[in-house]
């Protein structure tokens, strides 16, 4: 009720409020929800190592004095054979492009530990990204910390930005050291872009390379030609790139910066946050600041039931679960009294959601309902029972 009552409320905004709208996007499983998640302080959206977690467009709020982020997290970008093999949604192919009408900013996820699909960005992700040129684009690569050789993020800097950051030719030096740490903040330094004039202040992870070539004579002549390159870029406005451009292309040349963070561990996830926080522009804010998310605590709990049957289940058995809510209600200690039935489409499949002994349910039961008490604040008492579709 509280939920219904905050999300109803008109926005209590500050005099001169600021507002910015970010769609994240990218492959499925590439770490959009972990990343929203850790960007909002706590767990509302569902994360599985499974593909298609997420089956919708939920927002998060994210309230910080004056200013308010609007996270849209979105389903992973997919096409209809994909889309029916999952047996997923109309909605998990018209959800990210909807949220990319909406957006001041988009964010671009890439897992970076997952050598088949590192080295080049989707041709989903790029098809988006060409039917929205003006909204300005950043490239976050994620989960830096399984990577045992860093020096691969040289290569797959430049090949995901098709060796252009802000307009200007990007320039790629190592600036590890033999005992560089695996931790995300190491890795800053390895972006270079010459500075371009009059513009604005620079997140960290581009400061930092900025100041390693300070004093350095022989950069200042390419510094001048990428300075004008970017004016002139600037002049035309961005570019159009139509199907066949994309046919040949492996990243994205209009990313304005880039970030390398471990979503999972939180790692350089404040950095980020601050970057977001600035580039916020005046305008109405459109919730009341104690809301986290628009999701009602009854779409957070099958979000998060379904999040446990997709770890626990294998390959494409769990996409065909059926979850139905038989009672919600207030224990008399103010506990949160929650059971759902599960139902499956085989006998199959049936045995192995229940487990040896009931084992499996009863760890789905025991880790969700923990989840749900860490989102909603409160003891919470689940109860999970299996049955076949009839």
């Amino acid at each position: 009720e509280e939920q219904k009552r905050l999300l109803q409320d008109r926005p209590d905004q500050p005099q001169n409020p600021k507002v910015l709208r970010i769609a994240i996007i990218g492959a499925p499983n590439a770490g959009k929800s972990t990343l929203s998640n850790q960007l909002l302080g706590r767990k509302v959206f569902p994360v599985s190592k499974k593909v298609h977690t997420t089956r919708c467009k939920a927002r998060g709020v994210i309230t910080c004095e004056d200013t308010q982020l609007i996270i849209l997290d979105t389903p992973g970008l997919t096409n209809p054979f994909k889309a029916k093999r999952h047996n997923l949604d109309r909605a998990m192919l018209t959800d990210p492009w909807d949220s990319m009408k909406h957006a001041d900013i988009v964010l671009v996820l890439v897992d970076v530990s997952d050598h088949w699909t590192r080295d080049s960005l989707s041709k989903e992700v790029l098809k988006c990204l060409s039917q929205f040129p003006q909204i300005p684009s950043i490239l976050v690569l994620n989960k830096v910390d399984l990577l045992k050789n860093k020096f691969i993020l040289l290569k797959l800097v430049t090949e995901l930005t098709e060796g252009i950051v802000n307009g200007k030719k990007l320039e790629v030096r190592s600036a590890f050291k033999e005992d560089s740490s695996s931790s995300a903040k190491s890795l800053h330094q390895i972006t270079q872009v010459s500075p371009p004039e009059n513009r604005a202040p620079e997140p960290r992870c581009l400061q930092e390379a900025d100041q390693a070539q300070e004093g350095s004579s022989s950069d200042t002549s390419s510094d001048r030609k990428a300075s004008e390159s970017r004016l002139t870029a600037e002049a035309q406005g961005p570019k159009h790139y139509g199907p066949r451009d994309l046919k040949d292309m492996k990243g994205w040349p209009c990313f304005q910066e880039i970030f390398m963070l471990a979503a999972l561990h939180g790692e350089e996830v404040d950095t980020l946050k601050h970057y977001l926080l600035m580039q916020a522009k005046p305008g109405p804010w459109e919730f009341h600041s104690g809301v986290l998310t628009s999701q009602s605590p009854q779409e957070i709990c099958d979000n998060i039931i379904r999040e446990k049957i997709l770890e626990y289940l294998p390959k494409e058995v769990p996409y065909g679960v059926t979850q139905v809510t038989e009672l919600w209600e207030e224990g008399p200690s103010g506990e949160l009294l929650i059971m759902q039935s599960l139902l499956v489409p085989r006998k199959s499949h049936m045995m192995m959601l229940i487990g040896r002994g009931g084992k499996v349910i009863s760890r789905i039961a025991e880790e969700a309902g923990q989840d749900l008490m860490n989102a909603f604040l409160c003891d919470v008492r689940l109860k999970l029972k299996v049955d076949l579709k009839s």
